[in-house]
């Protein structure tokens, strides 16, 4: 038995796009716009599948780029005690518990020589990487997790700072976190 992660990054802005808004008959709906210069948060997050499904995440205020995405693998997904400076050389006798496979579209993080041209050195400590097609969202299974976070846990559109937003961010994540766990017990 392995385990089965679908791992993506999203943005979450200071004004997230609204959907819908209502107002009285006469008055003008006003919906608060905040600028987004320097306070969007992006959040790396794997969704793990089956009889143990559950979602990890690490949110950042800068870039996802190929050094964080495998320092994140190694760490939050393989339990690598070092993170991505043990990869090279686990520590003895350390080893994952069961096997894991990791599918990812073809962002540039995900391909980049730092993070693909460490696919051997991953699958000695037993992470395997499973890229999709191109253009094809719909086959990873936290885009559904994204979607939900921002348009049904992120009530509040609007926010004035980056720490507001990844608060928000955290507390929409954890009440989805809430519901896979549920599905799977």
């Amino acid at each position: 038995m392995s385990d089965l992660y679908f791992l993506d990054e999203s943005g979450f802005a200071p004004t997230m796009p609204t959907g819908y808004t209502w107002s009285r008959t006469g008055h003008r709906a006003v919906v608060p716009r905040e600028d987004k210069k320097g306070r969007r948060v992006n959040v790396l997050g794997a969704l793990s599948v089956g009889p143990d499904a559950d979602l990890v995440w690490e949110r950042t205020c800068g870039k996802v780029d190929a050094g964080i995405l495998l320092e994140f693998v190694c760490t939050r997904l393989a339990g690598l005690p070092g993170g991505a400076g043990a990869l090279g050389e686990p520590p003895a006798g350390w080893k994952r518990h069961r096997p894991c496979t990791v599918v990812l579209d073809n962002a540039s993080a995900h391909v980049a020589r730092v993070f693909k041209g460490r696919r051997e050195d991953l699958a000695s400590i037993g992470v395997e990487l499973f890229y999709l097609p191109p253009r094809s969202p719909e086959l990873n299974d936290i885009e559904r997790v994204w979607r939900s976070a921002k348009y049904e846990d992120y009530p509040e559109r609007a926010h004035t700072t980056s720490e507001a937003v990844g608060l928000a961010v955290d507390r929409a994540l954890t009440r989805q976190r809430t519901r896979i766990n549920k599905r799977s017990a």
